[in-house]
């Protein structure tokens, strides 16, 4: 079972992400003095008095709207109010009882869900402020002064909502997931990938490259397994990030590709591999994550028998150092082969937090060492005593040697393959650390 979900619910720049960021203890959702900067649904795991939940920071509402994407953040709001347990209602304390502030209290009376309402912005301390009666007029309840800058009376807004959640389930908490970041250039259908997965409208999808802002978790659970999917923020080049939002949200991928097993890489079929493309797979190969080549679109190119195998070998050639992973073809639009990414993701988990046991990768050394022999630099030859591994995700191996300056980068990469050759190691990265050892007599 899902932890309980509380979303936080209200007009643009009423301070709805400074609160959410200060709740979980993160700069999670990207925080501007910018209406309109929080666009999808942002999830995050907070914990009040040993109770866990997941809090969503929404776009704002603003009932009057006919912009495209304003519209959908408000589809976003509504289908936040749809899933949570708990409404958190904020609203501006300095700007008073507006009338979209009314048109909101309305749409959430109607959900018939437990609501706290929550007013921003009340950065003095000491006696109540008189500003604060008005808002008893939206016939909510009693309503609470806070400022999240300044971090003023939110621990009573959580006890109101530790009291307001339903009643705790003992298998609420489910660790045995894997999650898998979406990662690529704006507009190459990272966001739609996400739909067809979910099976519903979970993040915003326009045409207007750089709709998606935040990293976005989506819990997924089917007859494959448990998964997290993130959504990111398409990457730009930072010759074009030239605003602040830009870089949060390129930072805001990054960060997503650190805490995720595996990456899934989208390209575009219409496109050729750009230098772009290079630069974002990069980022994920150097994080040591897990990687899936996904071509996107593959429903709108002409092909021929050798078109796949011609794409592949352009893939490959470009982007050598993930020579390791796997490629899939793709339509998120009409869904060719979405269901194929499962198994997929499984099988580069499993291989990416693989071990190997001292003794068998010893016995992998030393048939490698005898069948190449390891370099010779001026009459000194590199002698390599043993192998152990170290670590997992990415598997990185210790190679213990005589002269770590005879261990060229060739044998590193021969060796590498004669790993990947006995043990698969598909779609993950393999490192290899190199440490000095004294012979015997020395």
């Amino acid at each position: 079972m899902a932890k309980p979900t509380v979303a936080i619910i209200g007009r643009p720049n009423v301070g709805k992400s400074t609160f959410f960021n200060y709740v979980v203890g993160k700069r999670i959702s990207i925080v501007e003095d910018t209406p309109g900067v929080t666009r999808d649904r942002v999830y995050a795991e907070a914990n009040w008095r040993g109770r866990e939940f997941t809090l969503i920071d929404t776009g704002g509402i603003e009932p009057e709207s006919d912009d495209i994407i304003i519209s959908q953040m408000r589809a976003q709001a509504d289908i936040a109010i749809e899933l949570a347990d708990v409404i958190l209602f904020l609203t501006d304390i300095k700007q008073g009882v507006t009338a979209a502030d009314k048109e909101i209290s309305l749409m959430l009376k109607k959900s018939k869900k437990p609501i706290i309402l929550v007013c921003n912005k009340s950065d003095k301390f000491g006696k109540t402020p008189d500003e604060l009666y008005e808002f008893y007029n939206l016939g909510i309840g009693e309503p609470y002064a806070v400022s999240s800058v300044n971090a003023k009376g939110i621990g009573d807004v959580l006890d109101a909502i530790y009291d307001k959640l339903p009643q705790q389930d003992e298998d609420e908490i489910d660790d045995d997931v894997i999650k898998v970041a979406i990662i690529g250039k704006p507009n190459v259908g990272k966001s739609s990938l996400i739909n067809k997965i979910l099976g519903e409208n979970r993040v915003i999808v326009s045409d207007i490259a750089g709709t998606t802002r935040d990293a976005i978790d989506s819990e997924f659970e089917n007859e494959f397994g448990k998964y997290v999917f993130i959504d990111t923020a398409g990457i730009r080049r930072k010759s074009k990030v030239n605003d602040n939002l830009e870089k949060y949200s390129v930072m805001r991928s990054l960060l997503a590709i650190e805490r995720a097993d595996v990456c899934i890489l989208m390209l575009d079929a219409n496109e050729e591999v750009s230098a772009q493309d290079t630069k974002i797979a990069g980022e994920a190969h150097e994080a040591g994550k897990g990687v899936i080549i996904v071509v996107n679109k593959w429903d709108e190119v002409e092909k021929d028998n050798s078109t796949m195998e011609n794409y592949k070998k352009d893939v490959y050639n470009k982007l050598s150092y993930l020579s390791y992973a796997p490629i899939l073809f793709i339509s998120a639009k009409t869904g060719q082969r979405v269901n194929k990414l499962y198994e997929m993701i499984n099988m580069v988990a499993s291989q990416n937090a693989l071990r190997v046991s001292t003794s068998v990768l010893n016995d992998v050394l030393n048939e490698a060492v005898t069948i190449v022999q390891p370099p010779t630099d001026k009459g000194r030859r590199l002698k390599i005593f043993y192998m152990t591994q170290a670590s997992t995700k990415p598997p990185t191996f210790v190679v213990f040697v005589n002269d770590k300056q005879l261990f060229h980068f060739s044998y590193e990469r021969y060796l590498v393959n004669q790993i990947r050759k006995e043990f698969g190691l598909t779609g993950t990265p393999i490192r290899i650390m190199v440490r000095e050892k004294k012979e015997k007599g020395e």
